[in-house]
């Protein structure tokens, strides 16, 4: 166990450096900062965000960042920039530049477009009297505090701060643009996250495909719905086509005798089923059919708007929300 001891220490050095520079990061911003949310909001195009080596990685993720919450971007790279990449950029954009020294000589080439065509150049560097610096319209200055690894050479904390820095600015322009957690979902359809924000209208069956029979339905024809439709219930409708009842395997199992086929679904419903609106997430849906506050699980909830007198509008299964990972 001692043997780790240092390992830990180091780690530890690290994570606290790379904190407090964090700290300093956010005391140190000024009007700066919101001279570049301008600029970004002022764009008719795209942010394009462009680096080499560690500072390109670190692009590619702002650049990632920036497009899912609102605010289109790409990221370009400058070797490729110079090899027709340039193409790409348009006089509608704003190029953000990353480099920490701010003298990578690949960004002399999209420096030079920049300026040549007019194109708001936005920079994050340590040195505002760089190459990078002196271009641009507007310099976040990183505070110079040296890396992390202790050997000043391996990019550490300038890599941390510039993400965290890039991070402010997709978070305060989606905030800006109201960006909501409906708009995040358009941008998130695949994955954890999409599964959590997928809403019960993305995955109820309606129409056709909803098992439902009148009052007056024959048990008979009735079995032959939920036979036909497969999700092991129907659901009961009155004259004007609100749901009142809904007939399961319980509901079966409780009327068992040779009587059944002739009674009508009434007589075998339970009454003023659970329902759920189409606007509930997904995740709720899921929460209710576990059965929460003391009720019993179900494993399917019929989608009615209930300022509509309960009309369905569709059916969520336990298992279309596995499939798409919740549960």
């Amino acid at each position: 166990m001692s043997g780790k001891t240092p390992f830990i220490d180091t780690a530890r050095r690290v994570i606290r450096t790379e904190a407090d520079a964090l700290g300093i990061l956010a005391d140190g911003l000024d009007e700066t900062f919101r001279a570049a949310i301008d600029v970004l909001l002022n764009a008719t195009g795209r942010v394009i965000v462009t680096g080499i080596g560690k500072s390109g990685h670190i692009a590619r993720k702002i650049a990632a960042t920036l497009a899912s919450t609102g605010t289109p971007a790409q990221f370009v790279h400058p070797a490729e920039a110079s090899h027709g990449d340039l193409g790409m950029v348009t006089r509608a954009d704003v190029v953000l530049a990353i480099s920490n020294s701010g003298e990578a000589p690949e960004l002399a080439n999209m420096i030079a477009f920049s300026r040549r065509f007019d194109i708001p150049l936005i920079g994050i560097t340590k040195a505002p009297k760089s190459a990078l610096g002196v271009a641009c319209d507007v310099v976040l200055q990183l505070p110079d505090l040296g890396e992390a690894c202790g050997t000043g050479v391996v990019p550490t904390t300038s890599t941390t701060l510039t993400l965290a820095l890039g991070d402010a600015l997709a978070v305060a322009l989606m905030e800006h643009r109201e960006f909501t957690a409906e708009h995040f979902r358009d941008f998130h359809p695949g994955g954890k996250l999409g599964a959590q924000l997928t809403r019960v209208s993305d995955l109820m069956h309606g129409g056709t495909s909803m098992p439902l029979v009148g009052e007056d339905t024959t048990m008979a024809d009735a079995l032959l719905e939920i036979s036909e439709k497969g999700f092991g219930v129907v659901g009961v409708t009155n004259g004007v086509g609100s749901l009142v009842g809904i007939i399961t395997d319980g509901d079966l199992r409780r009327h068992m005798s040779d009587r059944l086929l002739g009674l009508k679904a009434r007589d075998v419903m339970t009454i003023s089923p659970r329902t759920i609106g189409p606007d509930i997430l997904a995740q709720e849906a899921v929460s209710i059919m576990n059965g929460r506050a003391g009720e019993r699980s179900v494993t399917c909830l019929f989608v009615a708007e209930e300022d509509n007198g309960s009309t369905p509008l569709g059916l969520i299964h336990i298992h279309d929300c596995l499939r798409v990972g919740l549960g």
